[in-house]
């Protein structure tokens, strides 16, 4: 799903001929002032043309000459027509946001996106965030949860994590690559950093707020068992 600004007069025709040429099929609608763009095409191995397929942000590019000026925001792919809602509430949800990015790109994908939506309260963009980047790496090692708490805290330092961890900061650039292959993030750029920070954050309070819900609905069910 494709979300952007409408244009003034909307020639659908351009788009649908852009999308011609990216080898792809579109429905196209407005909301409001709002243009969408459900974009489809054929699995890899349905292509007749037998060259790689572009990826859906450069078929986004394609498409951006039939928008308005503003920004757009592609929600991620997903498997089939069915699934198209996920896509539709992220791209939408990315869209909402996407002015808080001082540089934001034109397409720029929803995911890119994920702190702005956390922070505005999109449950889709706070549940990416704490199981695709938190519980991977809390459940995996808690040196590289720690390692990764401390680098970022400490202004991406790697000689200050290495004095407040007590390791050398060879140990603490391991670590950091190690991370890197674990959660597909790389915790030494800034724009990067920021999502990471964030989904410590939301995963550190996300375990507070469970272990106190245990905490306080254990001593009732031991208590209702016993009236049983």
């Amino acid at each position: 799903m494709l979300v952007g600004v409408a244009p003034r007069v909307l020639d659908v025709d351009v788009v649908r001929r852009r999308a011609r040429h990216a080898r792809c099929d579109v429905l196209v609608g407005v909301q409001g002032s709002r243009l969408v763009v459900v974009i489809g095409r054929a699995a890899a191995d349905d292509d007749e043309a037998g060259d790689e397929p572009l990826e859906f942000l450069a078929i986004a590019g394609e498409l951006a000459e039939g928008f308005g000026e503003g920004h757009l925001v592609l929600g991620p792919a997903v498997p089939s027509i069915v699934d198209a809602a996920r896509s539709a509430k992220a791209a939408l949800a990315g869209f909402a946001v996407a002015g808080a990015w001082r540089r934001t790109p034109r397409p720029v994908r929803a995911d890119d996106l994920l702190p702005e939506r956390a922070l505005a309260g999109d449950p889709l963009a706070r549940q990416e965030l704490v199981r695709g980047v938190y519980e991977p790496l809390r459940d995996h090692s808690s040196d590289l949860l720690a390692t990764l708490a401390c680098y970022l805290d400490t202004g991406r330092s790697l000689e200050a994590t290495a004095r407040e961890l007590f390791v050398h900061p060879n140990t603490v650039r391991y670590r950091l690559k190690r991370i890197s292959e674990i959660i597909g993030w790389d915790a030494t750029g800034a724009r990067e950093a920021l999502a990471l920070h964030t989904a410590i954050i939301l995963g550190s309070i996300h375990d507070a707020t469970r272990e106190r819900s245990q905490r306080t609905t254990g001593p009732n069910r031991h208590a209702n068992r016993g009236r049983s």
